[in-house]
């Protein structure tokens, strides 16, 4: 472990540099995409986009790892533009949890701001108001969605179970749990692969289809899907302390290590395409995972993993000039995105990593005590 916490010291200190220069450089913007090693708004352009809540995530975990003032009102500030997806409502979706569980549910753990706690609760009402009683789903997207569900909808689950002990409200929890056996139910595969969506029958919760998403094909392994499993399921049974929850995370853990393990630790865009795609950010929300199932499980195997992916992302795809946005290169959005969201940094690629790496020096300072998720 010794030489764990001495590369992530390391590490953490590039880290350090680059975020100071970022949020010198970037402020209360919201980046998403790096384009030729620049991050633009993308709040600008969309206030309801699933990532608006990553950089203030990073700006909290630098806030913490440093007690710097310019990360504190930074992150506030971006939490003041986020009000106007709150106001504005309908273009919000499944992916609040998202938003608002590293924005301003930090913010409020960190240092218990009220607005903060109220903005939270408010978007976890939102989340909690997609749940279909009859299917026991929460849906995803809007529009013509209605019995849709997908993976990704597993890391929107904490913002839940953290307003159902906020408010000592136990139907949070049902929901949330509702939802997580309804999405191992259809999207979780006996050999530990995942679908990335589920179209089910909103009167019944039936399974009818499950289409590819945002992976190869119908029946691949979108490598993103399969981390957001991995760390999603994880974060359940952490909650619930429902042991099916345990059992589908190491599943798909062990699914994941394996593959991955045939790339060097370099995740493609999907476990099971041609060509030759890759998504760093795939690899960074894993080794999240696996950090979090071997806190609980004290299986060696999976922390061993987490670094290896770690270590590997970090030889060979990160960026640390002060003056380039973005942290980790060769994140994809999705197998058949646009090709301005293929190989370039990618907002949640760079926290997830971040996240991870801090993680790691639990123990010392500049490490977040607290759960995030």
């Amino acid at each position: 472990m010794e030489n764990i916490t001495t590369w992530a010291e390391t590490v953490w200190e590039k880290i350090a540099l680059k975020m100071s220069a970022q949020c010198d450089r970037l402020g209360a913007s919201v980046p998403y995409a790096a384009v030729n090693g620049k991050y633009s708004d993308k709040m600008k352009e969309n206030i309801y986009w699933w990532t608006n809540g990553f950089w203030p995530g990073m700006l909290w975990i630098m806030y913490n790892a440093s007690k710097e003032e310019k990360y504190l009102l930074t992150a506030r500030a971006v939490q003041e533009r986020l009000d106007a997806s709150l106001a504005g409502f309908e273009g919000l979706h499944h992916d609040v949890g998202f938003m608002w569980m590293l924005s301003s549910v930090l913010d409020f753990r960190l240092t218990g701001d009220k607005t903060a706690r109220t903005r939270a609760l408010h978007a976890a009402s939102l989340l909690a108001g997609r749940y279909n009683p009859r299917g026991k789903f929460i849906r995803a997207w809007n529009r013509d969605c209605t019995g849709w569900i997908i993976v990704d909808s597993m890391m929107n689950l904490p913002l839940l179970y953290w307003a159902g002990k906020e408010l000592q409200d136990p139907r949070f929890a049902f929901i949330a749990s509702d939802h997580a056996d309804t999405s191992l139910k259809n999207l979780v595969r006996e050999d530990g692969s995942c679908n990335h969506i589920a179209i089910l029958d909103p009167l019944n919760g039936a399974l009818v289809e499950t289409p590819a998403g945002q992976g190869y094909a119908a029946g691949s392994s979108w490598t993103r899907g399969q981390a957001w499993a991995l760390y999603g399921f994880a974060l359940s049974f952490r909650h619930s302390g429902e042991k099916r929850f345990l059992e589908a995370a190491e599943r798909i853990a062990e699914y994941f290590c394996k593959e991955v393990s045939r790339f060097g630790f370099i995740p493609p865009a999907d476990f099971k395409m041609p060509g030759d795609i890759i998504d760093t950010s795939a690899g960074s929300i894993a080794a999240c995972g696996l950090q979090v199932l071997w806190q609980l499980t004290k299986n060696d195997e999976f922390l061993k993993n987490a670094v290896s992916i770690l270590k590997a992302i970090e030889a060979s795809h990160c960026i640390w000039d002060p003056a380039a946005d973005g942290i980790v290169n060769m994140a994809t959005a999705q197998y058949h995105g646009k090709p301005e969201e293929r190989h370039v940094p990618l907002i949640y690629g760079d926290y997830f990593f971040m996240e991870a790496v801090n993680r790691l020096g639990c123990d010392h300072p500049w490490g977040l005590e607290i759960n995030i998720w």
